[in-house]
């Protein structure tokens, strides 16, 4: 989606909390794929919410586009991200609806409903077929849907495709 949306970036931060493990993993995971892509990428990591603004600030100064992966320290602090990199002018490609809905402009969302029900399969394989846990395949989200931040998209400039859908907002 990023080299879809932003052909012409070249510098790709990866903005997210030291904190997390999870996140970490995402960083690293996504870092390889850009470069394959031929992106200059730089992680800006911040401890907590306490630095996130001065940290984006800089990943703004430095970066084309950035993207957040899934992380939650990022998702409570998507106000403050959104108040540096929208009046910078920076782009953030979401690792999920809600940091979208937030501060970013674009998203691959996937439904947690679905999630939860193909989790809910696996637990009856466990549980009423013994399945061993040890000896299942990993399953992933079913299907995926682009989505975009219709207000930060707005205020950016952005056009979206046809394949993309509005986040709701309440």
């Amino acid at each position: 989606m990023l080299n879809e949306m932003f052909p012409d970036a070249k510098n790709i931060g990866i903005l997210y909390c030291s904190a997390e493990p999870n996140s970490e993993y995402q960083a690293t995971e996504m870092k390889k794929y850009l470069e394959d892509y031929g992106y200059t990428v730089a992680e800006y990591t911040f401890a907590d919410s306490n630095d996130v603004s001065s940290v984006a600030t800089t990943a703004c100064s430095e970066s084309d586009v950035i993207y957040v992966p899934t992380d939650n320290t990022a998702a409570s602090c998507t106000e403050a991200i959104a108040n540096v990199v929208l009046p910078a002018k920076v782009p953030i490609v979401a690792g999920e609806e809600g940091i979208c809905a937030g501060c970013g402009v674009v998203t691959l969302s996937i439904s947690y409903y679905d999630l939860g029900y193909a989790t809910g399969e696996m637990a009856y394989e466990i549980l009423v077929n013994g399945a061993d846990v040890n000896e299942m395949p990993v399953a992933f989200a079913p299907k995926v849907t682009k989505k975009y931040n219709e207000a930060n998209c707005k205020e950016l400039g952005i056009t979206v495709g046809d394949d993309y859908e509005a986040i709701e907002t309440e």
